[in-house]
């Protein structure tokens, strides 16, 4: 059967206007025509779809049968292919592609319909690169973060077994805080021992949804290895005297050892750094238990209540503990307070949504930290980024009291209590054991 083709310039069934096409009401003989549209043509009027029995909306062909070109098969054109001109274009004829059936190449007078499936497609193909930019850029400033913080090796020179790993997902962190600044530090001892004034097993468990930390008192008498030159340790003594002997290696093992759970991480946190993180972040509120009067220049006064205060003031206020009964597991508490403020003031709204303060916030932080080799600060956001303070437990290792041995005032621990509180760590059923043994209602008592 012979078939005639639609002139040049008009769309076709299939074409741009979703299944409404525009054609000639009469078909032109010859071989189809490049250049501008034949004269004479008219539009099809657009008005309603014409419908056959037992077929869909259908376009004209050149016969003018609704949906049928003159082979008879719905909604082609001569050239038989469904919804394309001669050129085999998908609604469009020989001419320039978004040519339209109008004389002089004008559009339609009814309006064109979006194509909201590519539109839609398109759209999403943005959102994707959007996305994907943006955990792009995300992760790049976090390993820049990552690049910036300084390492240690903490395990490196452990000597004998150290606890097992038994729970895969959970997390124990050792976080010690020293004080480079410390006033109490005795005048022109800058090159004597370190001290961590700060000893926090900080217990994650695989669920990821609360953090546990309980502080060991820097004069908790425990046994502490002795250092592989054999100078020091291989008795018991303050914990803290492990730091100043062999460094983070001795200190680790001999938390490992005191408490029997294994570390995965090792953050340093210098107190005096915090001075900028505090600021970065516009101070914080602490809660001054009582009055107390700073023993350092310049001799600050604290009132009772809730206080804001700047970077200075807050560590100012948690190096106080002579002026307290309970001395210095009173600024254990107080640094515990201290780090939750941070935390609260840390993932408020005014900082996540500022970027200028987020950023500052996050470069101080990692220029007051020291960690492990294998500390990833990106991992570490995506893995806890739902805790929020709310979501942290503070506890201080039990002990029974205070004692003098050798001339020094220690802290004697309470064996069974603490065995079962570890133990329930290494098991990761620590809210079992909180909700058996609820902490003192002051952070640290």
């Amino acid at each position: 059967m012979s078939t005639s083709t639609p002139p040049s310039g008009s769309s076709h069934s299939g074409g741009a206007y979703s299944g409404r096409a525009s054609v000639p009401g009469a078909p032109v003989s010859g071989p189809p025509v490049s250049g501008p549209p034949v004269s004479g043509g008219r539009e099809q009027p657009a008005a309603g779809r014409a419908r056959v029995p037992g077929r869909g909306a259908a376009t004209y062909g050149s016969t003018g049968a609704a949906g049928h070109d003159p082979s008879g098969a719905p909604g082609h054109d001569s050239s038989g292919a469904a919804g394309h001109g001669p050129s085999g274009a998908a609604g469009y004829g020989p001419l320039s592609a978004g040519s339209y059936g109008a004389p002089g190449g004008q559009p339609p007078r009814r309006g064109v319909r979006p194509r909201w499936g590519r539109i839609a497609l398109v759209g999403a193909a943005l959102l994707v690169a959007v996305v994907l930019g943006v955990t792009s850029c995300l992760y790049l400033y976090g390993k820049s973060l990552d690049d910036d913080l300084k390492r240690t090796d903490p395990f490196s020179a452990i000597r004998g077994d150290r606890p097992a790993k038994t729970v895969e997902g959970a997390v124990n962190m050792l976080l010690l805080g020293s004080d480079s600044r410390d006033p109490d530090k005795p005048q022109g001892d800058d090159n004597g021992p370190a001290r961590t004034d700060t000893i926090i097993v900080m217990h994650i468990p695989a669920s990821h949804d609360h953090a546990y930390l309980v502080s060991i008192p820097r004069d908790m008498y425990v046994n502490v290895p002795k250092t592989p030159d054999g100078r020091f340790g291989g008795h018991r003594a303050k914990i803290n005297a492990a730091y100043a002997w062999g460094g983070l290696p001795l200190l680790v093992q001999t938390v490992e050892g005191f408490t029997g759970v294994r570390m995965d991480h090792v953050v340093v946190i210098d107190f005096a750094g915090f001075k900028e993180v505090t600021d970065a972040l516009g101070g914080v509120d602490l809660n001054i238990e009582r009055d107390v009067k700073s023993i350092h220049p310049p001799y600050r006064t604290f009132k009772k209540g809730v206080q804001h205060l700047n970077g200075d003031e807050a560590l100012d206020y948690v190096r106080q503990r002579y002026q307290f009964p309970d001395g210095d597991f009173a600024r254990v508490r107080h640094q515990q307070e201290f780090l939750k403020a941070l935390m609260d003031k840390a993932v408020s709204t005014g900082t996540v949504t500022n970027p200028a303060k987020l950023n500052a916030f996050l470069q101080a932080s990692t220029d007051a930290m020291t960690v492990d080799q294998d500390f990833s600060l990106v991992d570490m956001a995506l893995q806890f980024r739902s805790l929020r303070s709310d979501k942290l437990t503070f506890m201080t290792s039990p002990y029974t009291g205070t004692d003098t041995i050798n001339g020094e005032s220690v802290v004697l621990s309470d064996r069974a209590k603490a065995s079962a509180l570890y133990q329930a760590m290494v098991e990761d059923k620590l809210a079992e054991w909180v909700r058996a043994n609820p902490p003192s209602p002051k952070p640290g008592g």
